[in-house]
């Protein structure tokens, strides 16, 4: 955590230049030292004085405490105090914890309203938030033409979860005509940043050839990555890979291992292709593919294949 509000302030003062020193930018520079404890000093005299970056960092500290005590009450007061300046950190945050659920009841016009705020400020997080309200209809009247219109927006400015949402757009033919090549576009950006679901329908297109040339290899390529992160999805694709030795060796016992992980994870059509493979299979090599399963879990996915 402590890594991730660094990464936000360090982010901050090297945008804020030459800036006439005060608590905020004293902050800034306490936080750049890893010295978080004086940094929220700074900021919580800074927020006090009326300071929208200062009030939205002691909101974010409150909110997923962050060197302070977490505190939901404190995180939207400040947080509040902040959106009510027209800060779009703020108020992206507020409909994100309205989304959620949050340390507030559930409100998803509540959300839009904030999300609708932030978003014409070239918040990218919020563009792409609104974009799935409008997508789905939840606090807004289902729109497809403005969902696509804001994920576009998001997705220029290299959002992942914004580009893999287009994806599916294109794939379905929602508020743009259908096209695969545009989808197989989305998705590869998407997945290049490490988006799990993106690298799993990526995967899955090239498996089948759609939006591409057929490349099996390719497929398991991006698979991989997806069922390393936990993708269900991807994990019960890549047993399939190895049942059929498609882009990979046949092997009945790497596939049983990826069903068997698939199926832990959710996938209601595990077990029975975990059940088909299992046909074919020793007693020995059952065993075998149930320990390399239990091992790979234990290293929570990383380095089974």
């Amino acid at each position: 955590m402590k890594r991730l509000l660094l990464t936000v302030i360090t982010a901050l003062l090297l945008s804020s230049g030459t800036a006439r020193a005060g608590p905020y930018e004293d902050g800034l520079a306490a936080a750049g030292r890893r010295d978080f404890g004086e940094a929220i000093k700074w900021f919580r005299i800074s927020a006090a004085q009326g300071n929208a970056n200062a009030q939205v960092e002691l909101g974010e500290a409150y909110l997923h405490g962050w060197v302070v005590t977490q505190n939901y009450t404190e995180a939207g007061k400040w947080l509040r105090l902040s959106a009510a300046q027209g800060n779009g950190r703020a108020q992206t945050r507020l409909g994100l914890m309205y989304t959620a659920g949050e340390g507030v009841t559930l409100d998803y016009r509540e959300a839009v309203r904030w999300f609708r705020l932030a978003a014409p400020q070239g918040d990218a997080r919020a563009q792409n938030m609104l974009g799935l309200m409008y997508r789905y209809g939840r606090g807004i009247a289902q729109n497809f033409v403005e969902a696509v219109k804001w994920e576009r927006l998001s997705a220029a400015q290299g959002d992942a979860d914004a580009q893999l949402e287009l994806g599916i757009m294109y794939d379905l033919g929602q508020g743009v005509t259908k096209d695969y090549v545009e989808t197989i576009k989305w998705f590869r950006l998407s997945a290049e940043q490490g988006n799990a679901e993106a690298q799993f329908h990526l995967g899955a297109m090239y498996a089948i050839g759609q939006g591409a040339t057929k490349d099996s290899v390719e497929a398991v390529k991006w698979l991989r990555l997806s069922a390393a992160q936990g993708d269900a999805s991807a994990q019960l694709e890549l047993g399939a890979m190895y049942a059929d030795g498609d882009g990979v060796l046949q092997d009945y016992v790497r596939a049983h291992m990826w069903y068997n992980l698939a199926g832990a994870a959710g996938n209601s059509d595990a077990a029975k292709n975990r059940d088909g493979v299992a046909a074919h299979m020793t007693s020995q090599q059952i065993a075998e593919a149930q320990k390399m399963a239990a091992e790979c879990h234990r290293r929570n996915f990383k380095g089974c294949d």
